[in-house]
């Protein structure tokens, strides 16, 4: 009998945290007025065979109870990495109320995500040999023998998060897999543990004397307690309406962020990730899209543009 445990970092990257704060705090989930859309696609390390690519979509609303302001969500994920590929699918709730200037919410998202293995897919080599084997136990199968086809494993699992914004400045702190999940693959007992992930973001809006410039500095840590990351990041927004800046990943990456409002809440946005380290020699970089569309739902319709969350 093969026993595998296998722990790892398990969360994709986004470039355009600051932009997305409901990919991982679910407290973020509804906020400001705005029922949203959003979409993204990153291809990571292109030039690499069977690098990390990750497609995100998300939905969210804002609404009110009485005199209480409340948020839902469901956000999707496809997360594929070498021959694993990682799928989830949450619901979020965040109940939110006033405190000082800003408004603290408070959330949770419960849902499920499923590990998929490419077993079938495993080059063990041109033949048999003490070096390779088609039959390597090692490799998970759903028939314990040799490997026919893919594995996959689902797991119950659960994010909780707080979320803090007001007109200058707004800050979360989340804990993703609260559950740690252990995800079962065929009968060889093979085990993938998730780690929890734990998220401190925040950023600021620096109004300068020209008011038609904005500047927008974030900072996002992100750590499973083995290994840490620290995103920093300086945006620039012209007439509210275009951004432009830099990004360094501690990780070892400077990034180039660009985006714009196209009509009236339509966003989109592009992130290009180049390694600082040396996967430069082997990678073209990595590439990030980002789309959002905003309806307004709490205030009466007007005829301003729909901002971003973080610039409304």
């Amino acid at each position: 009998m093969a026993v595998a445990l296998v722990r790892a970092q398990f969360d994709a990257q986004i470039g355009q945290y600051m932009l997305m704060p409901a990919s991982y705090n679910p407290a973020a989930v509804g906020d400001g007025d705005l029922m949203r859309v959003y979409a993204s696609h990153r291809m990571d390390f292109t030039g690499i065979q069977d690098a990390p690519m990750t497609t995100y979509f998300s939905f969210s609303s804002p609404f009110v109870i009485g005199k209480s302001h409340h948020g839902v969500g469901v956000r999707f994920m496809n997360d594929r990495f070498g021959l694993f590929t990682n799928q989830s699918l949450y619901l979020g709730y965040a109940y939110k109320f006033r405190i000082g200037k800003g408004r603290l919410a408070i959330g949770v998202d419960a849902g499920f995500l499923n590990l998929s293995f490419a077993s079938d897919s495993v080059d063990t080599g041109a033949g048999n040999d003490e070096y390779h084997d088609e039959h390597d136990p090692a490799i998970p199968n759903a028939a314990g023998g040799a490997s026919e086809k893919g594995v996959s494993g689902m797991g119950f699992d659960m994010n909780i998060g707080v979320y803090y914004t007001t007109s200058k400045w707004w800050a979360g702190v989340s804990y993703a897999h609260v559950m740690q999940p252990t995800l079962e693959w065929g009968s060889e007992n093979t085990e993938i543990s998730v780690n929890g992930t734990m998220y401190i973001a925040g950023g600021y809006n620096w109004q300068l004397k020209n008011k038609d410039w904005m500047l927008l500095p974030s900072m996002m840590v992100q750590t499973d307690f083995r290994s840490w990351d620290v995103n920093l990041t300086m945006l620039a927004q012209l007439k509210k309406r275009y951004r432009f800046g830099l990004g360094y990943r501690l990780a070892g990456s400077v990034n180039v962020l660009l985006g714009m409002d196209i009509v009236n809440g339509l966003q989109i946005g592009y992130t290009y990730e180049l390694p600082a380290n040396a996967l430069l020699k082997e990678s073209y970089g990595s590439h990030e899209v980002y789309l959002a569309y905003g309806f307004n739902v709490l205030k009466p319709k007007n005829t301003n543009k729909c901002k971003s969350v973080r610039y409304l």
